[in-house]
């Protein structure tokens, strides 16, 4: 679905191959209430900010949780959305609002049908720091 997916700019024309890399809770490494998911795309880091809230409004909302899979399909298809509408412009990092994440939530579940239809998220070699 979302962690591994191609996307084209419409500036550019460029053809974008955007990879899922890891979910990261912002809290310890930005102070920030946020978990953030890293894509590759075309060699470049891009994080997707996703509000803590979020995942208290779809409990309290839904009875169920965003797991880590399903945070990052919907970040992945914001990404792609913000790329083919032509909203990207490069930046390294994108913030989403509690909506956006709920929204986004929604549509890969409409999609997927339940989260145990979710791809399983496989980190990249590239990935880890070397040491």
């Amino acid at each position: 679905m979302y962690e591994d997916f191609h996307a084209k700019d419409p500036w550019s024309g460029e053809e974008l191959h955007c990879r899922w890399t890891a979910n990261i809770v912002a809290i310890a490494t930005r102070h920030a209430d946020a978990v953030d998911i890293r894509f590759d795309v075309n060699g470049r880091s891009v994080w997707i900010a996703m509000p803590c809230t979020a995942w208290v409004e779809q409990k309290q909302r839904t009875g169920h949780v965003i797991t880590d899979a399903l945070a990052a399909q919907a970040a992945g298809r914001y990404l792609k959305k913000a790329i083919e509408t032509g909203y990207d412009n490069g930046r390294e990092m994108y913030t989403m609002s509690v909506a956006e994440v709920l929204e986004q939530v929604d549509a890969v579940l409409h999609e997927a049908g339940h989260t145990s239809n979710l791809p399983y998220l496989v980190p990249l070699d590239d990935a880890q720091p070397q040491v």
